[in-house]
């Protein structure tokens, strides 16, 4: 297929640019949920995918795919997707079980967690987005009814710009706990804008906060562009991801948080399929050998 995406990062909307990997992280949860062993379960991904013209011939199912799970794609990326939707799942779980109730998606995308989990009835949800994806996102739950089952609170902004004060006037409480993720996000912003980003979360935050992130720690991403994965992204469905994510430097957020005070842990996404006994392994020019999932807590005094 040739690469006749619009690639331009300014793309407002799940049309093109960052916006259309939304759409593709909603087939891969799409395909997860219908595996006989999922890890994850979003029965309103497979709506957005029908609902975008740019990928009305996209797979919802593993069977739609010829190669199955061989295809580098729909098969092995798809499932890294969904690994890591469980993943942050359980670490969203964990948090409110302690004491926070307010919850804040960076880059919301098509995140139906407000939705589909079984959170406490007291919780937040605050999904920051640019407008174009937030109205897209909303047209497909209305037209399915789609009730979440805790307050839920779209926040449109851009995060390269001025977004707290977005946040705390839609009601936002810095003063109480709150969990915080950042599901492939980062890698798409410049490392000032990431530093800024991180600095920002610190402010707003309280002890017994938590942040979950996704980063990526090659030292140099182009070196994996003959890759598997970014190959067949770019061929199958036009989207390269390498021309999308910021070729800057990358600040050491994990490392800014503990200098902050957080308490830190960094995991590679394989221990987690080792852990769950699903999802992708190592593999020879692997484009996900950098991918790092970090945890961090503001601990209490």
């Amino acid at each position: 297929m040739a690469d006749t995406t619009p690639q331009h990062p300014d793309v407002d909307g799940v049309d093109g640019g960052v916006g259309l990997t939304a759409l593709l992280v909603a087939a891969a949860r799409a395909i997860e949920t219908h595996r006989h062993d999922s890890l994850a379960q979003d029965t309103y991904a497979e709506h957005f995918v029908r609902a975008a013209p740019a990928c009305a011939d996209w797979p919802v199912r593993i069977e739609q795919v010829p190669d199955g799970d061989d295809n580098p794609l729909w098969g092995r990326f798809a499932r890294y997707f969904g690994l890591r939707t469980r993943v942050l799942d359980d670490f969203l779980l964990r948090s409110v079980d302690t004491n926070a109730r307010q919850v804040v998606l960076l880059g919301a995308g098509l995140d139906t967690r407000a939705f589909r989990l079984a959170l406490p009835s007291d919780c937040v949800i605050f999904e920051i987005d640019r407008p174009g994806v937030l109205a897209f996102k909303q047209r497909v739950l209305t037209g399915l009814s789609a009730a979440p089952k805790v307050k839920r609170v779209p926040v449109p902004a851009d995060l390269r710009g001025e977004w707290s004060s977005a946040l705390t006037t839609l009601g936002f409480d810095p003063t109480a706990p709150s969990v915080w993720l950042a599901e492939g996000l980062l890698f798409y912003l410049p490392g000032p804008t990431e530093s800024h980003l991180i600095d920002t979360v610190d402010r707003l935050t309280t002890a017994g906060s938590a942040l979950a992130f996704e980063a990526k720690m090659e030292k140099d991403l182009q070196a994996y562009r003959d890759s598997a994965t970014y190959t067949a992204t770019r061929e199958e469905i036009g989207i390269d991801l390498l021309r999308l994510f910021d070729n800057g430097p990358r600040p050491d957020s994990a490392g800014d948080l503990a200098a902050k005070g957080w308490s830190t842990s960094i995991h590679t996404p394989f221990d987690f399929t080792r852990r769950h006994g699903r999802g992708p392994l190592p593999e020879p020019n692997d484009a996900l050998e950098g991918n790092r999932w970090v945890f961090a807590h503001k601990p209490c005094p």
